[in-house]
């Protein structure tokens, strides 16, 4: 006798009217949309995932050459490109969940409007797919690291090591709440999207990427830190390298920031997705 299933279709109505579970049922629509994601990235490119390896690269030599050898800035004593490659491996993948979870409604309304999923999975499948590129990276400062670390130069890692699969976790889950967010209000204020990449390239500039905390003055050290994503850099650095120092405090602070953002972007997210079909 076959097995009869009933699935009743409700509207939600409250900001707190949220599945998990449903969510976890469309695990694989998040990984087909992971998938999709690849494809049209690299889809009519010459280089095609090469570009995982040449993006950060570049960036990385580019921050060398300016920061490093016009400017002159100290890098606490590591060789310049380790340190710029370390901070741009976890930067970039902060901006990449921010920058593509932003769109998120309104690079997507062709989809949302002819067949139900939970929408958040699409944000979900974002930060997994950027998680693809931060990991080639970061494959590249461990070799990088250990280069040096063969030539006698000064990296050192350590303990906090064991932290490192946290900070990406913490930076996923920033820069997923920044972005859903961004991507709630931007189905009635198109000009926040106009906003963000510029808004986030002055992010970067207020975040110990380019820099060495211990450069700055006392005040603007304590400023620069309460930053949410500078502690994660910062301990992600010292980590992989051993220069500078662990911050816990600031650390704890950038946790519970992490924390009410990413419950604010799912409430408003949630909140938003019953409507935006008509505002979009």
């Amino acid at each position: 006798m076959e097995e009869t299933r009933t699935i009743i279709i409700e509207p939600k109505t409250g900001w707190f009217d949220i599945d998990f579970h449903e969510i976890k049922q469309y695990k694989d629509l998040i990984f087909l949309f992971v998938k999709r994601n690849f494809v049209v990235q690299y889809k009519q490119t010459v280089l095609g995932p090469l570009w995982f390896i040449l993006n950060p690269l570049l960036t990385t030599i580019m921050f060398t050459v300016v920061f490093g050898s016009i400017a002159g800035m100290s890098t606490d004593g590591v060789p310049q490109f380790a340190f710029y490659l370390c901070g741009t491996a976890l930067w970039q993948y902060f901006a990449t969940c921010l920058n593509q979870t932003s769109n998120t409604f309104t690079g997507n309304a062709h989809i949302f409007g002819k067949v139900y999923f939970p929408r958040i999975t699409m944000p979900i499948a974002t930060v997994i797919f950027s998680l693809i590129n931060f990991a080639v990276v970061f494959v590249m400062s461990i070799i990088t690291n250990l280069y040096y670390m063969w030539k006698g130069e000064n990296i050192q890692p350590n303990w906090s090591i064991l932290l490192l699969p946290i900070l990406v976790l913490q930076i996923a889950l920033l820069g997923l709440g920044f972005g859903i967010i961004i991507s709630s209000l931007t189905t009635k204020y198109r000009d926040l999207a106009i906003l963000v990449s510029f808004g986030v390239q002055l992010w970067m500039y207020a975040t110990p990427v380019a820099y060495a905390k211990e450069q700055l003055s006392e005040k603007m050290r304590s400023i620069i830190m309460l930053n949410p994503v500078s502690p994660i850099i910062c301990n992600f650095r010292y980590a992989l390298l051993g220069c500078g120092t662990f911050e816990t405090v600031y650390w704890g602070i950038s946790a519970i920031v992490t924390v009410v953002v990413l419950i604010i972007g799912i409430l408003l997210f949630n909140h938003v997705e019953k409507t935006f079909m008509d505002t979009v």
